[in-house]
This record gives C-alpha cells, structure tokens and sequence, in this order.
C-alpha cells in the first residue's frame, strides 16, 4: 500500500491530468465490453436496388437467418439509384462504423470510380465483411420477339446498329458492360436504355418497349414462359436452362460473374466484423436462402473479410483494363 505520510497536496495540474490517464484507461478497458455486447439493437442492411429484383429476396433471406444467429433484427433498407452506387456510398460517407448499418456490395459500386470522378474509394472507404454469391447473366427478349436464336439477334443488330435497345440498370453497371462487349464481339452497336432495377426492365421488355435484356435474376420469369432466353454468358450451362448455349459455345468468348456481397463504412471493429462474418456465413447454409439463390441462378461464392477485400482490390485492376478496352472514358 502507498504510505501517504508526509506526501504534499497533489497540485491542480497533476491532479487534472490524473483525472485524463484515468479516463483514457477506463475507455480502453470498456472496448472489450462493449465488443462483447454487441449488437445490442437493429442492424440495417441497405439494398441498393429497388423491391421486386433479385437483391431482394436474397438480401431477405439472408438477413432473417442472420439476425436469428446475431439475436437482433436485420432491417432491409431499399436506397437505389445510379446503377446501385448510391446505397453503398452513402454507407460509406455518412454511417457510424460500429456495425449497425450494412449494405450489400457489388461489382459497379467497385467500377464507379473508373468511369466517373468521385470522392470515395472503393477499397478503402470500405469495411468488406463477408462475400456471398456470384450472379448468373443470361439473355433475353420477349416471347413475340423475331429473334429465336443469339446468333439471330447479333445479325440483326449488325445490319441495324444502334436500332436494337438493350435494357441495363445503369451506366456502369454489370450488364451494361455485358451488353457492350457482346456487341463489340458482334461487331455492332445496341441502343444502351437505363432503368432503375431489373423489375422495372422486365416489365418493358414484356411489354414490347425494350428489345433485350441480359442480366441475372430473371431465371423465375423465363421459367414463367413470360420471355425466352437466347444465350447465358457463363463458362458452363445454367443448370434449369440447360438446353441453352453459352455465348462462348456460340464463337463469342465472354463470361460475366457479378460477386456480391456485404460491406460497412471504413473503420470497423475487427471484434465486430468477425461476428457478423460468423453470423452470415451461417445464414448462408439456410434452405430459404440458397432456395432464393437457385431460383435466381446465383452460385454461392463464400469470401472471407480478407478475400473479399483482395478480390475487390484486383477486380479494380481487372475493370481498368476492360473498361479501356471498350473505350469507356473518366467522365
């Protein structure tokens, strides 16, 4: 024990930096506590693409097994808008990095910078969490369409080019850069129309006001009979269409995969990320989930925090080169 015999009155400033040294201590021993209790509330989940499209069902699903395993709820957040940028800037830029606001990632969000000056980056701004699945493009037109086959369709284009509208959900967006380089292969050009989400295409193509549309997520409205698939643009054949080539059986030697995943501002807990990395990858065993990712042609494509960030940092690499190979320029 200290013996305070004959010790002098602390003086004003060592007793007020004594008060600091405490406070410092107190709040580094209460990090583990509070790691340990989360969450502790809610946790939303921003989906950057409209009701009614694949992202969200899977992002649903996905979100009520979780929240079973992390004992919160997690709230689906629908922010759309620029091709689904705008849901996983704004996780970016304005939400508190203490795991209580999520959103979904995807490839345009890491190609955005590349084509459009922007105050973010898409590797560091972020914190990759976990990588979930990849998306399944193939291509479609309605069934009252002229063109049976690919093959029939890139002809036609050819001697039209320009004439044929192609749907797409934004400017840099997957199936954007799909259509592009199919016609490119093709020799051609397409009419690029931009909607706000896969619904919203789907219903003007079956409604006679768009021509094409190619892009995952469409699986349960071909099964439907609604519109017919010409091609897939896969290595291999989807599975439930499998009397349907691949563009690359046909001569055309493009593959398109879309990983998805989930992120959170920059700054993250380690603690905290490796609990919700625990929590959805056991949400991604959940039947109802992979039921979802069946129905919409996604195969599982399960990252870790670390992979995901790698696989992030190297696709943007990937999209330089590809994008300068279509021509696309930094607006």
């Amino acid at each position: 024990m200290f013996n305070c015999v004959g010790v002098k009155p602390l003086t004003e400033f060592t007793r007020r930096t004594l008060i600091v040294i405490t406070g410092v201590c107190l709040g580094v021993f209460a990090l583990p506590a509070a790691a340990d209790t989360y969450p502790s509330k809610p946790i939303t989940l921003v989906v950057p693409f409209p009701p009614g499209g694949s992202a969200d069902p899977m992002m649903r699903a996905l979100a009520a097994a979780a929240s079973a395993e992390l004992g919160q709820p997690i709230v689906l957040q629908h922010k759309a808008g620029n091709g689904g940028v705008i849901g996983p800037v704004s996780v970016a830029q304005t939400a508190a990095p203490d795991g209580y606001t999520l959103s979904m990632m995807h490839n345009t969000v890491i190609r955005q910078p590349l084509v459009q000056k922007v105050n973010w980056d898409p590797v560091s701004d972020f914190t990759y969490v976990i990588g979930l699945a990849s998306y399944s493009t193939i291509v479609t037109v309605r069934n009252e369409a002229p063109w049976k086959t690919l093959q029939e369709l890139l002809a036609d284009a050819k001697a039209r080019p320009g004439a044929i509208s192609y749907g797409n959900v934004g400017a840099t967006s997957a199936n954007r850069i799909a259509g592009e380089q199919l016609a490119r292969l093709a020799g051609t050009k397409f009419n690029m129309v931009p909607f706000k989400g896969g619904s919203e295409a789907l219903v003007a193509l079956m409604g006679g006001h768009l021509d094409v549309y190619g892009d995952p997520g469409v699986g349960p409205i071909a099964l439907s009979g609604k519109i017919r698939v010409l091609a897939s643009l896969t290595d291999r054949r989807i599975g439930r269409f499998g009397t349907v080539p691949t563009a690359k059986e046909l001569g055309y030697n493009i593959s398109v995969y879309s990983p998805t995943g989930i992120v959170g501002p920059k700054g993250m807990s380690p603690e905290v990320v490796a609990k919700l990395h625990a929590a959805f990858r056991k949400a991604s065993t959940d039947a109802a989930y992979n039921k979802v990712l069946e129905d919409y042609d996604m195969a599982p494509l399960l990252m870790t925090s670390e992979e995901y960030r790698k696989y992030a940092t190297e696709q943007f690499s990937r999209e330089k080169t590809q994008l300068e190979q279509l021509g696309f320029k930094l607006e």
